[in-house]
Formats: C-alpha cells, structure tokens, sequence
C-alpha cells in the first residue's frame, strides 16, 4: 500500500486536456493514479509531478476501451490506496466521416472507450469514493454533447450520452458528499482532429481552438465548486446555449455545413 494521501485517478492522461488536469491537480496537492495507452508518456508525466510538487505519481498502462482493462485498472486503484478523492474519466476520441463509409469496429471501439469505460471505470470506483468524507467525478464531454453533429455522429451521440449520465448521477449521489460534474470542451489544441481523421479541418479548428491548460483549469473550478456542467470559453457558452433554445434543424444544418464529408 502507498502512503494515504488523497489520490486522483486521471484516464488519457499521457497528452492533452488530461494530462493538464493532471499537472493542476497535483498542484492542488493530490497524489496521482495516471492512466492512458502511452507507458512513456505516462512515466514523463509521473517524474514531473513527483519533482515539481512533490506528490506521488503511480502509472497503469491500458487501452480503456477493452472492458477487461477497466476491470484490471479499477482492481489496481483499490489495491494501491483507500483513499481515492477524485475520479476524471477524461479518456476519449472521435472519428469524422460519413456513418457508413467508417469502419464499424472503429466506432464500436469508440463507444467502448467513450461510454463504456466511463460506466465501468465509476461503477466499480464508487464504493472507494463512497469511503471518503468528500469525493469529486469529472466526465469529459464536448460541445457537440448538445446538439447531433453530422458526420461526427457517433461521437456526438456518445458525449451526449456523457453529459446526461453525468447529470442523473449527480442527482443520485446527491447527499452522500460525491459531487458530479461534466465538462463540455469546445475544439481545444490536443490532437483531436488529427486522432478523428480531421486533418483536413485542421485550419478551421485552429480558429477556434483553446488550449488544454484554460480548459483544465476551468473544468477543476468547475469541479470543486460543485458545478453541474462546465462550458470553458465565452464562444462555446454562446454555441452550448443556441443549441438548446434555436430551433434545432438551424444548428444541425449549421454542423452540417462545417463538418461536411464529400460522399466517395
């Protein structure tokens, strides 16, 4: 066992918004279980922490989308501390393309990864986070949580899906000292498009794109202030509110148009 400081699991934290998070929470005091495919990323991170703030920092490589992995890194959280304060289930990715010229098994893996890990993972989590006398979930959602986005489909569902169960399990857990919050980024400098075959929106996206470190740090205030949802960045605000009071054919035509795929 390690020493029992309060610890926070952090899923996709090699890179991007996850990886951020994991520097501010660690800045905050909180000892690190870090996660994500990247073992090298991962130990980098890990160093870092230890040498700039002194916390511990402890690293399980796994791809989540295998439910397997979820069991194996949930089983390996309870076995390294008693005293895990903060879940961030953060790991996710999206594929654009028209639904049916994208590989099935390619969008099974991300519904896996995107809904079932974040299911699994607090599931089995809970009963630890129930120990504590305060405990903190963050689930990563987006902006296209509000509204369908053509030819991001499947993604857009899946965030969709994120936020909803974000909110009823917030209600849930209402009373027991667990406080849920789901932060719904806009396009953010992380490689995203890239990972969603976007390349080709690459300089639309960069318009647009915040960095990780505000959406981190906007997401934990939103977190420990008890939030509900967290929407960093002023133009995001504005699109996350047209999306639930204009009419929703304008705001799906409207992505459509963006994120148009030429059919082949």
């Amino acid at each position: 066992m390690v020493k029992s400081e309060e610890y926070a699991l952090v899923t996709g934290a090699s890179s991007g918004i996850g990886r951020e998070i994991a520097l501010q929470l660690a800045a905050r005091g909180y000892s690190l279980l870090l996660t994500s495919r990247s073992i090298d990323g991962l130990e980098q991170l890990a160093a870092q922490v230890k040498e700039r703030y002194a916390v511990n920092a402890l690293c399980f490589a796994a791809d989540l989308a295998d439910p397997d992995a979820v069991t194996r890194l949930a089983a390996w959280c309870k076995e390294v501390t008693s005293s895990l304060a903060v879940l961030i289930n953060n790991a996710g990715y999206g594929l654009w393309g028209n639904f049916d010229q994208l590989e099935l098994r390619d969008q099974q893996h991300m519904l896996q990864l995107n809904i079932g890990a974040v299911i699994g993972l607090t599931h089995q989590l809970l009963p630890l986070l129930k120990q504590q006398p305060n405990a903190y979930i963050m689930n990563v959602a987006s902006t296209a949580a509000y509204q369908s986005v053509p030819t991001l489909t499947v993604y857009a569902a899946t965030k969709a899906f994120v936020l909803n169960y974000s909110r009823g399990l917030r209600l849930e857990l209402e009373g027991l000292n667990i406080y849920v919050t789901c932060l719904c980024p806009g396009p953010t400098a992380t490689g995203f498009a890239e990972r969603a075959g976007m390349a080709a929106l690459a300089e639309l996206a960069d318009k647009f794109n915040m960095q990780p470190q505000e959406v981190a740090a906007a997401g934990l205030k939103g977190l420990f202030g008890k939030k509900a949802e967290v929407v960093p960045g002023g133009l995001n605000r504005v699109s996350a509110w047209g999306a639930r009071h204009l009419p929703k054919s304008w705001i799906e035509g409207i992505s459509a148009k963006l994120y148009k795929v030429k059919n082949r």
